[in-house]
């Protein structure tokens, strides 16, 4: 089971815990690099200012713009919120109260995190959402050591879809695949690239991933003679899905939001969108698990079925 937050979750989560900030709070310190979205976002809806680990330090902040920022009347007594968006090992949040505190700068600090495993709840002042298992943020997702062991699609991730005019199966299409430019370099290996592109598109495609930076296990290509046959198979989803299934793979990354809904039905196996952040587990995408929301959903699940209400 792939645990997923997107960043409209991690909106959400932030939005739903504003409550649990301490009203002295003056200033929200972004831990980098993923750290600094959610302290963004935090200092956002608090209109307080904001500054990375190195700017606390030095004792600087961000540029507001026109809009006035929420000052405390008596700024001896603000606290300063030290945000990182997940927490995990807590290898990275000692190095930081470990800088911190070298500063002579963590006596009036606030330690929190969104999402923390449960047996590093203690390791913060402050934990928004307790979260464990197999973690995936869409943040950087392209960017973690799960896609060694994942499935990714090529056109619409790797690179943009080409257009009609471009997609002739002749010149115009090896010139799209020659030059077109890369829409996400991942910083790790991909296990598996599974494209529908031909087979006889084998070199460019991997002069291509070269030329990018593209490091990938496998690429898996559609066997089949010319376009017209690949669009009179209409077996896009199910090649992948049978591909997916046979590679063991943990995640499988695909672009389109019908291809992603299809392949995680036929293979069980999550699925996740690329085009819109989708995670796909099965039949049903998964939408933000709010700890609140489902808590009320049992609760009126429970109250229903005492009224005799079966659901």
């Amino acid at each position: 089971m792939i645990h997923y937050r997107s960043i409209a979750d991690l909106d959400t989560t932030i939005r739903q815990n504003l409550h649990r900030i301490p009203g002295n709070v003056g200033l929200v310190v972004g831990i980098p690099r993923s750290g600094m979205l959610a302290a963004s976002i935090m200092a956002l809806h608090r209109n307080l200012p904001l500054t990375d680990l190195d700017g606390f330090v030095k004792g600087e902040t961000f540029g507001t713009g026109m809009r006035p920022l929420n000052r405390l009347s008596d700024p001896s007594a603000c606290k300063v919120l030290v945000l990182d968006d997940s927490l995990k090992s807590g290898a990275q949040l000692r190095e930081v109260k470990r800088k911190i505190q070298a500063a002579g700068l963590d006596s009036n600090v606030l330690y929190a995190a969104v999402y923390v495993v449960p047996s590093q709840v203690h390791l913060v002042d402050i934990a928004l959402e307790a979260l464990g298992g197999h973690r995936v943020f869409e943040w950087n997702i392209m960017h973690k050591t799960i896609l060694k062991s994942s499935c990714m699609d090529f056109d619409g991730v790797l690179c943009r879809d080409p257009t009609a005019a471009e997609n002739d199966d002749g010149v115009r299409y090896l010139t799209f695949l020659e030059t077109v430019e890369p829409l996400v370099v991942p910083s790790v290996p991909i296990g598996w690239i599974v494209t529908c592109r031909l087979e006889k598109y084998r070199e460019a495609s991997e002069h291509w991933l070269a030329k990018h930076g593209v490091r990938y296990e496998r690429l898996i290509m559609m066997d089949l003679p010319s376009k017209e046959a690949r669009v009179a198979a209409k077996a896009h989803g199910p090649y992948k899905a049978d591909v997916y299934a046979r590679t063991g793979a943990k995640l499988f990354i695909e672009s389109s939001e019908r291809q992603a809904a299809e392949i995680a039905r036929l293979s069980h196996k999550p699925v996740y969108c690329f085009q819109t952040a989708t995670m796909y587990q099965g039949s049903r995408a998964v939408d933000a698990v709010n700890p609140y929301v489902v808590r009320l959903k049992r609760v009126v699940k429970r109250l229903l079925h005492r009224c005799g209400v079966q659901i």
